[in-house]
């Protein structure tokens, strides 16, 4: 069965960790805004060619261009899609819903993982990731079994973003609450809204995402 959904939450939710069970459990494509622009960058296309003018003159990307980008991906079919990072305001939300009716698409199901904001600084301060292939730890909740080492691929190269720091996270936050918040009343009022508590243990949270999304 296709099922596209919108995973939404202030940075550090979990969005990206439940977005990867997803794709592994149910084949679903997810769609990282980032991604999509890093490798639109690199393709040589004509869409991708106008990323790259717009990036190296140090602009913001248009919502026309990555709606562009997710039209590319949406054509070559799948099991169903994950918007990651997208949308992030109303009008983003409209575009993607007028993109996906389109298509002749629906969006199945939008996804809002709550958190408490004082648990969350304390979540994103003590993440890092492995440069290699990408795994998550915390230094809490989440340590690598060998300090310094990757439990799943050996590579010392763990590292953590720059912003994930008690200041940036506020300001981040601040951002999510001014542009994004909105679209949980948007959603709500279309009948396609599920919380879920992210807070709660990582697989505790999938088993909520697929209750929702099976029922």
């Amino acid at each position: 069965m296709t099922i596209n959904i919108i995973l939404l939450g202030p940075p550090g939710a979990g969005k990206g960790t439940q977005a990867r069970r997803l794709v592994e459990e149910r084949g679903l494509v997810q769609l990282s805004t980032g991604d999509m622009l890093r490798a639109a960058r690199s393709s040589g296309t004509e869409m991708g060619k106008r990323v790259a003018e717009v990036m190296d003159r140090g602009q913001l990307v248009t919502d026309e261009i990555v709606i562009g980008l997710i039209r590319e991906q949406l054509a070559q079919g799948g099991n169903g899609f994950i918007f990651d990072g997208f949308p992030r305001t109303l009008a983003q939300a409209d575009a993607l819903g007028d993109l996906l009716a389109e298509t002749g698409m629906t969006l199945d199901a939008v996804i809002e993982m709550q958190v408490d904001d004082e648990a969350l600084v304390r979540r994103i301060t003590g993440r890092f990731t492995c440069g290699n292939c990408g795994e998550v730890y915390h230094d809490d909740t989440k340590p690598t079994a060998k300090e310094g080492v990757c439990d799943v691929c050996g590579s010392t190269d763990l590292k953590r973003r720059a912003d994930d720091n008690e200041d940036s996270l506020k300001t981040r936050l601040l951002e999510y609450y001014k542009k994004t918040s909105p679209l949980i009343g948007y959603y709500y009022a279309k009948d396609k809204l599920t919380q879920v508590d992210g807070l709660a243990a990582m697989d505790k949270v999938g088993a909520q995402i697929a209750k929702a999304l099976d029922s």
